[in-house]
């Protein structure tokens, strides 16, 4: 976060799981160069004050990379959830960071199946974990009898409902021509507007767009929509997604309407829990036989296929695979730290 006339230091925050976050404070008007020297000099400050016994260094994105490398862990974990050089914006050294980091990394995840096979060759130890699902909390949509949130409340049905960030991965034209073919149909889109200029959004009677939520509030959302749609824009930005979404959706007993995302269609379409669309006109038409389809054997399949899905799994089985990978790596963090540091000089 940048302030004006801030003393670059990490403003660190304890969440209620015991988590501590440690949010870099720099001087407003500092360059990427400046910014880069800065981070690395507190993120040192950090690990020197923390002194830990073992360094894990998890990378959620390869632009960390400039002000970490020069620390010596015991593990490196790269978990890349999406490809993020294809995202609107990406600064042009993303892959050849990601490279880098591929270089580094004792183990590799990847956010999902399409994703895996994309990296699958560049990576000895990479593995798929797709997004899991806090059933509980989504669930809570299928019984919910609370008040509905009150920017809501006032809308009249049926509602179809989208929740997410809504960035270039929407396909915004697919949502403004479906609204039009079914003007007494309401579309609620629940997220926030980022990396795309929110004039462009469609504007019709019939399209509400409500902003961010709260996570702890979307069950009362959910409860409150007939159908779900995922229309997602068919491009690189979404090639390799697996949208979490999907099962979030499952859980709260919403059917669920998408384009064909590839993740989707194979890790639900094909089993029958997600229906997938092509254009407008079939996302409205399959939309419509959701309305009425009966339920009952629809939500017995959506339940099995969930059953075996849960946060506490996927940490287990990537916990196995980081311990595994600790000893791998045999050499301790002051034999590594030659190797590191000649790679940072190369680069």
């Amino acid at each position: 976060m940048f302030r004006l006339d801030a003393i670059p230091a990490l403003e660190l925050q304890e969440t209620a799981d015991g988590v501590t976050v440690a949010i870099p404070i720099l001087p407003s008007g500092v360059n990427a160069l400046q910014a880069t020297r800065l981070q690395r000099r507190l993120v040192t400050d950090l690990v020197e004050r923390i002194a830990p016994e073992k360094l894990l260094l998890w990378y959620y994105t390869p632009m960390a990379l400039p002000f970490t490398r020069h620390l010596s862990a015991d593990v490196v974990v790269y978990d890349n959830m999406d490809e993020l050089s294809a995202f609107l914006g990406a600064p042009p050294r993303t892959l050849a960071l990601e490279r880098e980091l591929l270089r580094r990394a004792d183990v590799v995840f990847t956010g999902g199946h399409s994703l895996y096979e994309a990296k699958k060759g560049r990576h000895a130890n990479i593995h798929p974990f797709p997004s899991s699902i806090d059933k509980a909390h989504f669930g809570k949509a299928r019984a919910y009898g609370g008040q509905e949130p009150a920017d809501q409340a006032g809308i009249p049905g049926p509602r179809l409902g989208f929740f997410g960030v809504i960035d270039e991965r929407m396909d915004l034209e697919l949502v403004a021509r479906a609204a039009d073919l079914r003007p007494d149909w309401r579309f609620v889109m629940i997220g926030p507007v980022v990396k795309i200029d929110p004039d462009i959004l469609p504007q019709r009677p019939n399209l509400h767009w409500l902003g961010g939520k709260d996570y702890d509030e979307l069950p009362s959302y959910l409860a409150g929509w007939d159908v779900g749609v995922m229309p997602f824009a068919l491009n690189e930005a979404t090639r390799f997604i697996s949208p979490t979404k999907t099962p979030e959706f499952l859980a709260a007993g919403v059917p669920v309407v998408s384009t064909a995302i590839r993740d989707v269609v194979r890790g639900y379409g094909q089993d029958g829990l997600v229906v997938i669309a092509d254009t407008p006109e079939d996302l409205v038409l399959k939309a419509e036989r959701l309305m009425t389809a009966p339920r009952a054997d629809w939500l017995a399949a959506v339940d099995r296929k969930l059953a075996a899905d849960s946060w506490d799994r996927t940490w287990s089985e990537m916990n196995a695979h980081i311990r595994a990978a600790a000893r791998a790596a045999s050499r301790p963090r002051a034999a590594r730290s030659e190797e590191v540091a000649a790679d940072a000089a190369r680069l």
